[in-house]
């Protein structure tokens, strides 16, 4: 796939993720042949610290690397983060994708990240998609079933559901035109429109914004039933209900919620052939250098402790006491572990910052996945003429289940479980057994003549984001009133304006982002990073390819009075 996705003469430009709070061309700036900038000689060969070897941190090191500097990487755990591939065992290269699994194309920065690794991809199943044989909405004991995308014949409940939506965004957020200036770049305008959206939606959630709407109001209760459960994109919304509308127009406006793709052998990969890529672009380092070369084949441990050392450099501890000092570090951790699990000190950020990231929220997550002898889901019941199972949507305690059909004389794997906040908590105290069992009794009323049980091998596997002590939570969801500590995280980089003690640790991560819960997120602010690390470390970006740090004045997030 083309990273920047190109259309044919006289069709509009693509929309991407470009702003809508901090409109910059990350892809362009990644891919402008005179690179990122120039590290000062002398400088060659420092160290950095990254600590994190999710996307973020892996992207950042890459890049500091081919200016020539030496990353660091820590890790607690494992290479990836919340891109996470789990292998079932007994059965080559079929995985259960725990973390991020859909990844729309929309997210240029990452999609160039993807063709450099050399990974395949294809449409991701998602509900009323052309890519999905069939969906079925499953709500109050009722059924709709649809094939494909309903090729504009969408039963008449959802197609008003569809409408209103559309009215919504039209009347309550300039919808067409904001995305128009998404698409053309057009940063003035993008900028007087968003500027107004920010304070008018920042304090007010994403179902006072479709309650309130005239499109909605007009309609019945189920409507709004219907289209918090079963949404349009990536499926149901009503998880998100409670957030604000910000973090949902900033989701639909740089369509992330649309034509989405799936890693051909699990998005895990993504980091870790990036570990192990050797830049053909690279400064200082001979041919032939990757990250994976630099550290001897692994990270560093996890870091337990961040502080001054004597010399007012960076002293990074690791769990068992080894202590290195840096002139930066990079940081792509969880945010709360920099005051749970990291011994942080509280001087190296304003008291202000600490506010947001301790403040910030995170969506609790579960997924429980079975591996299966076949698709038995492409075949059609004899006596309906329909699949034999869909994608489904229900207000049942599977909530979301994904079929993922891994081509004929293969195991195929069902998502029989993908669950948001208080569904994704009434199994956190499961095994993986019990989880199975109870989604399988749910099923089973949808599918009373389906014995999905009967096609199951191997071992489910299950996960639970908010009981990992290195996550704590699936990802960022931002409560109304929460732009303000969104912006002091994701403008952390620019710090020539901030006191000595809090310069040189750069914050990363998707967390960190405006985009939380998307790559492009993780690596948009591992791109920030790099432009702080090199700013501190006396590099600069050449005048062709002016970084993020270099537009800031120009492109930065509203500010609002506190």
């Amino acid at each position: 796939m083309s990273v920047l996705h190109e259309t044919d003469a006289g069709s509009p430009p693509p929309i991407t993720t470009f702003g809508p709070d901090f409109p910059f061309a990350y892809d362009s700036w990644i891919t402008h042949p005179a690179g990122l900038g120039r590290i000062p000689a002398p400088r060659h060969g420092t160290e950095v610290a990254v600590i994190g070897a999710g996307l973020s941190g892996i992207v950042a090191a890459h890049e500091l690397m081919k200016l020539g500097l030496r990353p660091v990487v820590y890790e607690s755990d494992r290479m990836g983060g919340r891109l996470r591939s789990e292998p079932f065992h007994g059965a080559e290269g079929v995985i259960a994708e725990l973390g991020g699994m859909r990844f729309p194309v929309s997210s240029t920065g990452l999609y160039h990240y993807i063709a450099q690794a050399g990974i395949e991809t294809r449409p991701f199943p998602n509900p009323l998609d052309a890519a999905t044989p069939s969906t079925i909405v499953d709500l109050e004991g009722e059924q709709i079933y649809v094939e494909g995308s309903g090729d504009g014949t969408l039963p008449p409940l959802l197609r008003e559901v569809s409408e209103a939506w559309r009215e919504a965004l039209e009347s309550g957020a300039d919808f067409t035109a904001l995305q128009a200036a998404v698409r053309s770049r057009d940063v003035p305008a993008l900028k007087a429109i968003w500027n107004r959206l920010v304070p008018l939606w920042d304090e007010r959630t994403f179902y006072d914004f479709i309650a309130s709407s005239p499109s909605f109001a007009q309609k019945s209760f189920r409507h709004r039933e219907v289209f918090g459960q079963v949404g349009f994109g990536t499926g149901g919304w009503d998880s998100d209900f409670p957030n604000s509308m910000l973090e949902i127009l900033r989701v639909v406006v740089t369509a992330q919620d649309d034509h989405q793709r799936m890693m051909v052998g699990g998005a895990e990969q993504l980091p870790r052939r990036l570990w192990r890529l050797a830049p053909t672009a690279l400064a200082h380092w001979p041919a032939g250098t990757s990250l994976a070369s630099m550290h001897g084949g692994a990270p560093r441990p996890g870091v337990a402790r961040i502080a001054r050392d004597a010399e007012g450099r960076l002293a990074v501890t690791d769990r068992w006491g080894d202590m290195r000092s840096y002139d930066a570090v990079v940081a792509t951790c969880h945010s709360w572990l920099l005051t749970t699990q990291i011994d942080c000190d509280e001087s190296l950020f304003s008291q202000k910052l600490w506010m947001a990231l301790d403040r910030t929220r995170y969506m609790q997550s579960s997924k429980t996945f079975v591996m299966v002898d076949r698709a038995f889901w492409t075949e059609r019941d004899a006596s309906t003429g329909r699949y034999r199972m869909s994608m489904t949507l229900s207000d049942r305690i599977t909530r979301g289940t994904y079929l993922f059909d891994n081509g004929p004389d293969r195991p195929s794997v069902i998502c029989l479980s993908y669950s948001w906040m208080t569904d994704a908590m009434k199994v956190l105290p499961l095994d993986a057994g019990r989880r199975v069992r109870l989604m399988l009794n749910a099923l089973g009323k949808i599918y009373p003549g389906v014995d999905i049980a009967a096609h199951i091998i191997g071992d489910p596997i299950t996960v639970s984001w908010e009981s990992d002590p290195n996550f704590l939570g699936a990802f960022k969801g931002a409560l109304p009133g929460h732009y303000r500590y969104n912006r002091r995280m994701f403008c952390q980089f620019m710090q020539d304006g901030v006191p000595p003690e809090q310069r040189g640790l750069f914050l990363a991560g998707d967390g960190i982002s405006f985009t939380p819960a998307w790559a492009e997120g993780a690596v948009q602010t591992a791109l920030n990073a790099v432009w702080g690390v090199m700013h501190q470390l006396g590099g600069e970006t050449l005048p062709e390819n002016p970084g993020p740090g270099d537009l800031f004045d120009t492109i930065a997030p509203l500010t609002l009075p506190d």
